[in-house]
């Protein structure tokens, strides 16, 4: 089996002679990369191609785009951030690469970048948002660290405004997805919905995490350099217990495609929308399920830290989720109400058992 060369185009063409010649090509210079992979040849020639693009792009935004990705802070990230990063980098790239330095920090620059954010994001608003957060976030870096004087994008104003902590699965959410779901996509619910944890990390739970009695795991998202993740351990409920021990272990995972396979994160996601779809719900996300869970382990009793010690939200965060939805469960208002009744009438009993007392002594 082949590895696939990281930032390298390879070419195969059929020569006059029928033998099949294999060229490999620098990705982002277009130049030709000499030897066969491995060799001192192909390493030399690669560096020579990284070379020859750090100095064409320097002073430019290209240059910063590059610089950046050589620092602590750019290591620090998930791989799966980085990978979104390349992507909205990929974009600039394209638009203002060429850019210099003086450029980057006119006002000039600022009103062309948030014209381009206004028209995008009247059908893309989230999108729109998240191109301009990173690079402003170049920008933040290089003008804190780098050649620049001024982050000019710093405090512009984002088009999506929304705020999830309201959005909660109810029963009946919950009811439609299993009844439309593959034992994949079930097995994801019932994981998030008992452990309150993000996807990426449940994707990454692997066997060896599970004792029979608890799930004990480091949340990839809190790393940091020389940090490990935030370590949670969770009990199982009996029915997170019996689903686990109830599945045939295909794989390390314990979340796994139907063959077997450790599933990529746009996968599950696809898998995940087409589900909802089905199912008929259209205005929850995976990630909803982590604020579902804060809300359901509050209705059993649990103080806001025994939460954040299973779920591994900040306390302000859990806060936020329960400030926001507890006024509008229908179980937390019916015991609300309920409560202020019997109030009520204990409060109306009393009043008119002194006003009776009152009469008699008159």
């Amino acid at each position: 089996m082949r590895a696939r060369l990281k930032g390298i185009n390879t070419i195969r063409r059929k020569l006059a002679t029928g033998k099949i010649a294999t060229y490999y090509y620098h990705r982002a210079s277009g130049k030709r990369i000499e030897g066969e992979p491995g060799s001192p040849a192909f390493i030399a020639s690669i560096a020579a191609a990284e070379s020859s693009m750090r100095t064409r792009a320097s002073g430019t935004l290209s240059g910063l785009i590059r610089d950046f990705e050589e620092t602590a802070k750019w290591r620090r990230l998930a791989e799966s951030t980085k990978g979104e990063y390349r992507r909205v980098f990929a974009f600039w790239d394209a638009k203002y690469g060429s850019c210099p330095y003086a450029a980057l920090e006119d006002k000039a620059f600022r009103r062309d970048v948030l014209k381009w954010h206004d028209m995008f994001s009247a059908e893309k608003p989230r999108e729109a948002d998240n191109r301009v957060t990173i690079l402003a976030r170049i920008l933040s870096w290089a003008a804190k660290d780098g050649p620049l004087d001024v982050n000019v994008l710093d405090g512009f104003d984002r088009a999506y405004q929304g705020d999830r902590s309201d959005k909660i699965w109810l029963p009946e959410h919950v009811e439609a997805f299993m009844a439309v779901a593959t034992p994949e996509m079930q097995l994801g619910l019932v994981l998030a919905l008992h452990t309150g944890q993000r996807q990426g990390d449940l994707l990454s739970l692997a066997w060896g995490n599970y004792d029979g009695v608890r799930i004990t795991l480091r949340q990839g998202k809190s790393r940091r350099a020389g940090r490990e993740g935030r370590l949670v351990t969770i009990r199982c409920t009996k029915a997170l217990k019996d689903t686990l021990d109830g599945l045939t272990k295909r794989s390390t995972l314990i979340l796994t495609t139907k063959t077997g396979r450790a599933f990529k994160k746009r996968y599950f996601a696809e898998q995940w929308e087409a589900t909802c779809k089905a199912a008929g719900i259209d205005d929850l996300h995976f990630h909803d399920l982590r604020g579902t869970t804060v809300t359901m382990l509050f209705q059993a009793g649990c103080n806001l830290g025994e939460i954040v010690a299973v779920t591994g939200h900040s306390l302000r965060r859990a806060q936020e989720i329960l400030d926001r939805y507890l006024a509008r469960t229908s179980t937390m208002a019916d015991n609300a109400i309920a409560k202020l009744e019997n109030v009520l009438e204990t409060e109306f009993a009393k009043r008119t058992a002194n006003r009776e007392v009152q009469t008699d002594v008159k």
